[in-house]
């Protein structure tokens, strides 16, 4: 994964996570969840490292704002907006 700059964390209330987890749908499950707490740029896919067990994941939450719940419903949907 690149690594996280400064303005991903410039103010109080924006955080990245790393979600490190065995498969991509327990990694996607983390982000959904999060996406009900916060505001949240979610990641497409989940990433393999070479030679390191499971997945990773990395999104980029913004702790200032409400969940976007149009997009948290969609996705369970299977569809995107």
């Amino acid at each position: 994964m690149k690594p996280i700059n400064e303005a991903h964390v410039a103010e109080p209330g924006l955080a990245v996570v790393e979600v490190a987890a065995r498969d991509d749908r327990t990694a996607l499950a983390v982000q959904e969840l999060l996406a009900t707490l916060c505001a949240i740029a979610p990641a497409d896919r989940t990433t393999r490292e070479p030679g390191e067990p499971g997945v990773r994941l990395r999104c980029f939450l913004d702790l200032r704002q409400a969940p976007d719940t149009g997009a948290v419903d969609a996705d369970r949907s299977g569809t995107r907006p």
